[in-house]
């Protein structure tokens, strides 16, 4: 099965939404995780144990979220992660 990019984003959006109770209307892609959203290191990793049953036996190494600053890049990490195979 393969997952889109919008479909990816939904979930997150979903995800913020329930999780840090966030406005849908601001998680948008260019919205910055900190600044916009106030999602720190610590809730950055609350969202990955979230995630986790989008990725299923895929790790990915919380180093590498670290570096994504907006929605939109934690949509294209979680794309390409969901791209290889399990």
């Amino acid at each position: 099965m393969t997952i889109t990019k919008a479909e990816i984003f939904s979930q997150l959006q979903t995800t913020l939404h329930d999780t840090f109770e966030i406005d849908p209307e601001k998680i948008t892609l260019e919205a910055r995780l900190l600044d916009d959203l106030e999602i720190d290191s610590i809730d950055a990793i609350d969202l990955l144990v979230q995630l986790k049953p989008m990725l299923g036996k895929r790790k990915i190494d919380p180093s590498y979220f670290y570096k994504m600053r907006t929605v939109g890049d934690v949509v294209d990490g979680l794309y390409d992660l969901l791209s290889q195979p399990e």
